[in-house]
């Protein structure tokens, strides 16, 4: 489903520390903390350039493999002094099986601990909420792009519209104010759906944020390309050359 999902702290250290206390009862450990990023997995953090670049009102759902591990993560996170955001219980209106804990991260962003049946495999990120300020504009930008990015609409009514890939998924949804200053990166099978991907939605009206090619920058054999969602959402479609 996601290559990676970036947010902006306003303070990264103090991010980095509340990630660091709640995501390791979920079983899931840091891959990487360095001058640019701290990376656990598809899930990464970077320090805003300043207040006008934090990213803010977004949800994630992170995997918990029992509901054990949904109920310690809401309780190490308020012991460390987070905000809850719900506590930790079933939630029939989002499914018959479906179990989370909620807390908010020290910039306000939802995030969840979740369990159910059909959890994400292959990430730690199960879904997203991401608020837009118009769910068809976005649904249709989605589904310019869904070919190219392995997705499908699941979901579809005037107040939300759900993707999904082989597993996890992303729901766009009404508010007062979208999301903001969050990046998206979905997989690509190889070069051509990197470059069919951007052309489409030039093509469709939408903002280029990076034409097509290598980013060395990144790694060795890093294809991607990028644009803008109808809020400014920056996504990425990239494939790694991981034979190089």
């Amino acid at each position: 489903m996601f290559d990676h999902v970036t947010v902006r702290a306003s303070d990264r250290r103090a991010s980095e520390d509340a990630f660091l206390a709640v995501l390791p009862v979920l079983g899931v450990d840091q891959d990487h903390s360095g001058e640019e990023f701290a990376e656990w997995q598809d899930f990464s953090l970077a320090q805003a350039e300043d207040g006008a670049h934090v990213t803010r009102r977004l949800h994630t759902g992170f995997v918990a493999p029992t509901r054990e591990q949904a109920d310690a993560f809401w309780r190490v996170g308020t012991e460390a002094g987070l905000r809850s955001d719900g506590e930790p219980g079933p939630r029939p209106e989002y499914g018959e099986d479906y179990y989370g804990a909620f807390l908010l991260d020290p910039d306000g962003n939802s995030i969840e601990a979740v369990h159910h049946d059909t959890l994400r495999t292959g990430g730690i990120v199960d879904h997203l909420w991401i608020r837009v300020s118009d769910v068809a504009a976005a649904r249709d930008f989605y589904a310019t792009i869904a070919p190219f990015a392995g997705l499908r609409l699941n979901h579809d009514s005037p107040k939300r519209a759900q993707f999904a890939g082989s597993s996890g998924s992303f729901s766009v949804v009404a508010g007062d104010a979208p999301t903001e200053r969050l990046h998206l990166a979905f997989p690509a099978a190889d070069d051509a759906a990197v470059r069919d991907f951007h052309a489409a939605a030039i093509a469709a009206g939408h903002r280029d944020n990076g034409a097509p090619g290598e980013r060395p920058e990144y790694r060795p054999g890093y294809f991607a390309s990028f644009v803008l969602d109808p809020d400014g959402t920056n996504v990425e479609l990239v494939n790694h050359h991981r034979d190089r």
